[in-house]
């Protein structure tokens, strides 16, 4: 009796989508305060962009690892999921996905601890988001099932060559520094009525 394919497929799609979205939430986090988009973008939006982009990523992770977890066909087990290594299936390009699905979480939830663990640590903390990247497409380039098709494999070369162009472009040009607001013109005093001379 075969085994009902939906949820290999599910985790194929998601784990794809989750990539995508992961560089897309890096691309965003280099460019957005670069020249020309940090002049058109007030830093609380950017902020919020870059972080909604990595909550719908990490989202994607979680339904990856789900439909994983109930396939009968992959045999993935809970520890594997979270102990990087103990995957049946190439244990070492599993385990990148492993740790990047941590980094992942930690590296969120950092968001919400800027203020705790002062800005300097959390930035820090967050270019490890550079390392989470590297591990994640290390996992989906020897553990992914689509890497031997074409399209996959220059979907992952294409977001590798995007995220590279995007941090030289962040560190050979300037952040864009935000535009000064007009100010509002005084309200000018009437003109002073010549006094009529005695006739």
């Amino acid at each position: 009796m075969k085994s009902d394919p939906t949820f290999w497929i599910l985790a194929r799609a998601t784990g794809l989508a989750a990539f995508v979205l992961l560089t897309v939430s890096v691309l965003a986090g280099l460019v957005v305060k670069s020249r020309p988009f940090g002049t058109r973008l007030k830093p609380a939006t950017a902020t919020d962009l870059h972080r909604t982009l990595a909550l719908l990523s990490l989202s994607a992770v979680l339904l990856h690892i789900g439909t994983l977890l109930v396939d009968d066909a992959a045999n993935i087990g809970l520890g594997a999921v979270l102990v990087p290594g103990l995957s049946p299936y190439r244990p070492v390009a599993t385990g990148l996905g492993v740790l990047a699905f941590e980094l992942m979480v930690l590296v969120y939830a950092s968001f919400s601890l800027r203020r705790r663990i002062g800005q300097k640590n959390w930035r820090r903390l967050h270019s490890t988001t550079f390392g989470l990247f590297a591990l994640a497409a290390g996992h989906g380039l020897f553990a992914g099932s689509d890497t031997a098709a074409p399209w996959g494999l220059g979907l992952y070369l294409g977001a590798i060559g995007a995220v590279a162009a995007a941090l030289a472009w962040r560190l050979l040009v300037p952040p864009a520094r935000p535009q000064p607001r007009p100010r509002p013109a005084a309200a000018s005093a009437p003109a002073p009525q010549p006094k009529e001379e005695p006739a």
